[in-house]
């Protein structure tokens, strides 16, 4: 057979995704603030966008749970832009990106995964305010590094060699307070004599917050108790055997304080209220601003479901700018590519938020008694049951869930926190896992005197219908973290 070049003609089939595509996909995972940002930037690029106020009406979920599209009011809908009706892109949005293989135009078109979290999850916070106002100086990051507050009272209180001493000393502490190095190292890379770097070091744990450049944990508590003048022959005895105050040996600790039982709980009680790590509270990160995207209220029997119109901005297109431009060709491509990409982001958010609606109906009808009873009535949920209910891929409920938030009565949660593994019951159904943890809690918050161990929870929760294993009962023990039965009975006994 010859060989020679030839050309082949082949028939194939194969899934392509489009910009537009990829950029619809994407916008399901953002988060609200994510999307004002994409927004903005959409806005700027193009002249033919504008945003108008959000008019989002409330959905109402019934007895029936029959979930109602959610469309934007107003003057103009993305329907009414494109000329058509209800899109069907329900389909074109739901892709399964680990069964398929994709081709895309270039490397530009394809996407990063963006599912990641915010760090809340499995966590809920308090939507309402009681008693005092909310502290929101508690919520601002300090104005100041640890570095640069040791340093404006180093340059206020000390001058000279002494000065640059102590400010080598503050460039190695670390963010807890530490000295992060040995201070004979030190004097030897300085050429000064070990003495002048212990008076420099003698000067800067004077300084604000107390305990700061302590070079151990006892040294720390030793600065602390200074300043609360508590550091007398007893306390130095305790404070010289932390190892021992660990290992909960109270006997041998009477006997080497020489005090008794009272006293003793007196130096715990002192020795438990200083900082361990007096830096920290400069270092603190700044706090993440979390909006709920979903408000679930109660209305009638049933439950009312509100996107947040302050997180959703409406988009519209200036048409009076279409008139006004020119009309050479060059002019009109280009009008017609700011249109087509203009119509096809006003769909994509449209049916985002149709999307997201669909979603928390479903979850809110799988997770009714947890609204109507709280965390001991939340039922095991998996993605693979929401998806199927809606009739959508489980990877788009995924990203629906990914960064959302949930505001209702009881607080504000993330959407992955209805979705936990489950435990079997003696009725036969399953109990979320964060259910059991609860059933936990409550029983070690109620034990008084009577420490439970890990076997008597077992038993205790066997009681109420729980089918668990001991094992399981340590598990979430340890992820709420709780201690065990002889951790708390020592804590107990040290006076916590």
């Amino acid at each position: 057979m010859a060989l020679a070049p030839r050309l082949d003609l082949r028939q194939s089939q194969s899934l392509v995704m489009t910009p537009q595509l990829q950029q619809a996909i994407k916008l399901l995972a953002l988060s609200s603030l994510e999307i004002e940002a994409f927004i903005a930037e959409e806005v700027e690029r193009n002249p033919l966008l504008e945003t108008g106020t959000p008019e989002i009406p409330a959905e109402t979920v019934p007895d029936d749970f029959t979930a109602l599209p959610s469309t934007q009011s107003g003057d103009r809908s993305s329907d009414d832009v494109l000329g058509g009706t209800d899109m069907a892109a329900s389909e074109a949005l739901d892709v399964d990106f680990g069964a398929e293989t994709f081709h895309h135009d270039g490397v530009a078109d394809s996407i990063g995964g963006s599912d990641g979290m915010l760090g809340l999850s499995g966590g809920s916070m308090a939507g309402g305010f009681e008693g005092e106002g909310p502290d929101f100086d508690s919520f601002a990051a300090a104005d100041i590094s640890l570095r640069e507050h040791l340093m404006e009272q180093a340059g206020a209180s000390l001058s000279g060699r002494m000065l640059f001493l102590a400010q080598q000393i503050i460039e190695q502490i670390e963010p807890t307070g530490y000295l992060g190095a040995d201070l004979l190292a030190m004097a030897h890379r300085l050429g000064v004599p070990l003495v002048e770097m212990e008076g420099a070091l003698t000067e800067v744990q004077r300084f604000d917050p107390t305990g700061v450049g302590a070079r151990d944990l006892a040294e720390c508590i030793m600065l602390q108790a200074k300043e609360a003048d508590r550091y007398d022959p007893c306390m130095a005895k305790l404070i010289n055997n932390l190892d021992l105050v660990a290992k909960g040996a109270f006997d041998q600790l009477k006997r080497m304080c020489r005090v008794d039982d009272e006293d003793l709980r007196d130096m715990m009680i002192e020795l438990r209220s200083y900082d361990p790590k007096p830096g920290c509270r400069f270092e603190t990160e700044n706090s993440i601003a979390v909006t709920p995207d979903i408000f679930v209220t109660a209305r009638g029997t049933g439950w009312a479901i509100e996107l947040n119109s302050a997180n959703l901005p409406r988009l519209l297109i200036n048409r009076t700018y279409v008139a006004e431009l020119g009309k050479d060709k060059t002019t009109k491509a280009w009008i017609n590519d700011c249109m087509a990409d203009a119509n096809w982001l006003i769909k994509a958010m449209d049916q985002r938020q149709r999307t997201i609606v669909k979603v928390a109906t479903e979850i809110v009808k799988q997770q009714d008694g947890f609204f109507r009873g709280g965390v001991a009535h939340l039922r095991p949920l998996t993605l693979r049951q929401v998806a199927d209910a809606i009739e959508m891929h489980e990877s788009t409920v995924s990203r629906v869930t990914s960064n959302k938030y949930l505001h209702c009565d009881r607080g504000l949660f993330d959407l992955k926190y209805f979705f936990s593994s489950g435990v079997q019951s003696a009725d036969g159904d399953g109990v979320s896992a964060e259910a059991v943890k609860s059933h936990i809690k409550t029983l070690i918050d109620g034990e008084g005197a009577k420490i439970l161990s890990d076997d008597t929870l077992v038993d205790l929760l066997t009681a109420k219908g729980f089918d668990i294993a001991r094992r399981t009962v340590a598990k979430y023990r340890e992820a709420m973290g709780i201690g065990s039965s002889v951790q708390r009975r020592r804590q107990k006994k040290m006076g916590r």
